[in-house]
């Protein structure tokens, strides 16, 4: 019920998407070249285009739509999701789509550009474009609220509500009644919790209804929809005699394992041969996520080694090591850890004086180390001396975003000091990451550190890489801790 209530929903929102998103589309054409007011600041020049040709492009659109909007996590189940993060999700998702429906125009028109006859129809007015971006936005956004609003309304009013049972307590079965408080957008009304005795307290403002023995009559008597056997693992005996008292009712019943203790990242369910297997640390950035994420990172990559050799950043600075850096060379590699565990040579440039670490070993760096050389100072204040790692992540060693590579010695030391320290790098290691924007990088607390580092692999999207990205240029330069 659960799984088709959520592909309900995503349909609805899909089929809401494309509608509006067309409509949009009609309007920017009908603005563009039939109303007075906008071509007085937008004057026309080359005539106006056949309608039918603009038609042409409904259908591509309510293909990559969808497409674009669901990988930025527009058609997930999230809880606590604000608008703003909505409105920006909805943003990026529209700008990309307009992009890649603009490059297909083009190419199409490279196609056939010795084809006179064919490569006009395939031009498109980059003022429509532009007024489709913002009402695309403006109208997608409306139809996500006017939706919610409505559900409410059918909800609030008793219509299509899914009444739910949780049998349990414990830490399992309240964490399973939050999760349903959580969703009340899928029509989740929560009826009660049935425990061992009814002095048992509730929780959230949830009730205790019935004991374990009541099940039956308790779901009888508030037209329950769903159970939620909810049980720890020491009552897990309890669980046949209690799915039996119910064979004889219409109620859906959904077991839910107590792997909560022992998920260190995210419980997933997978199929062996028709046997079903729970894994306890899934991350989302697995397949097709890791491709398209990986896409993005040689694409920025490549334009910002080019960009930062052009200008020219990286001459300049390597200039400026030579001249005030001492002997040694420009660059500066040390082995650093990343995916899975595996080591590779990370590129900075050298901030400090040559074989630094020739009597001490591996050491963090303090504010007033005096192995900082006078131009390194700078650098790593900055955060200058890290953009070589661009190298590394057109290599394939690192990401844009993710967790901080850690030096193994280091590594050796956190992963039995810190519970789940290792869990960081089931992802690639990144330039920036969630824990840098939020001021925990340098000599800072490793616990705050591995918290956000978790949280950015649990909770992974191209937006939320986007949005690091962003802080970067706000947060992520001059901190107090970068020396």
């Amino acid at each position: 019920m659960l799984r088709f209530q959520t592909r309900l929903m995503m349909l609805l929102f899909i089929a809401v998407d494309v509608t509006v998103t067309a409509l949009a589309w009609i309007l920017a054409y009908v603005l563009r070249f039939e109303v007075e007011a906008v071509q007085l600041f937008i004057p026309v020049t080359k005539g106006v285009p056949p309608f039918s040709r603009y038609l042409l492009l409904i259908p591509f659109m309510a293909l990559v739509w969808p497409a674009v909007l669901y990988f930025h996590g527009l058609y997930q189940i999230k809880r606590g999701r604000s608008r703003i993060d909505e409105f920006f999700a909805i943003l990026f998702s529209v700008l990309i789509g307009s992009a890649l429906t603009l490059s297909a125009t083009l190419y199409v028109r490279v196609y056939y550009r010795y084809q006179p006859e064919v490569a006009p129809s395939w031009e498109y007015s980059q003022a429509v474009f532009a007024l489709f971006v913002v009402l695309d936005v403006l109208l997608l956004n409306a139809g996500r609220w006017t939706i919610r609003a409505w559900l409410q309304r059918q909800w609030a009013a008793g219509y299509n509500v899914t009444r739910a049972l949780v049998a349990g307590t414990g830490e399992l079965g309240r964490t399973v009644a939050e999760a349903l408080l959580g969703h009340r957008e899928l029509g989740y009304r929560v009826a009660g919790f049935l425990a061992d005795s009814r002095e048992d307290s509730g929780h959230a403002g949830i009730p205790v209804v019935g004991t374990l023995d009541e099940t039956r009559e308790a779901v009888e008597r508030y037209g329950v929809d769903q159970l939620y056997v909810a049980l720890p693992l020491e009552d897990h005996a309890r669980i046949v005699p209690l799915v039996r008292s119910l064979r004889n009712e219409c109620v859906d019943i959904k077991v839910v394992p107590d792997v909560v203790q022992y998920a260190t990242i995210k419980a997933a369910l997978e199929d062996l041969d028709g046997i079903p297997i729970i894994s306890l640390n899934e991350v989302p950035l697995q397949g097709w996520n890791s491709m398209v994420k990986r896409l993005m990172d040689v694409a920025a990559s490549a334009l910002l080694l080019f960009a930062l050799t052009v200008v020219p950043v990286f001459p300049i600075i390597a200039a400026l090591i030579k001249l005030f850096g001492g002997p040694g060379p420009v660059f500066l590699r040390q082995e650093r850890m990343t995916l899975d565990g595996k080591t590779f040579q990370i590129f900075k440039f050298r901030t400090m004086v040559d074989e630094a670490e020739k009597d001490t070993g591996p050491v963090f760096a303090t504010s007033d180390d005096p192995r900082r050389t006078t131009v390194g100072i700078w650098l790593r204040r900055f955060n200058l001396d890290e953009l070589p790692q661009l190298i590394n992540v057109f290599l394939g060693d690192m990401s844009l975003v993710g967790p901080r590579p850690e030096r193994p010695p280091f590594v050796a030391q956190f992963r039995e000091r810190i519970p789940e320290y290792m869990r960081r790098h089931r992802v690639k290691s990144g330039i920036t990451g969630w824990a840098q924007v939020n001021g925990w990088r340098g000599n800072t607390s490793i616990e705050k550190r591995i918290e956000h580092d978790l949280y950015y692999i649990e909770n992974w999207s191209l937006l939320l890489d986007l949005k690091i990205l962003i802080l970067t240029l706000f947060r992520g330069f001059g901190q107090k801790h970068a020396y």
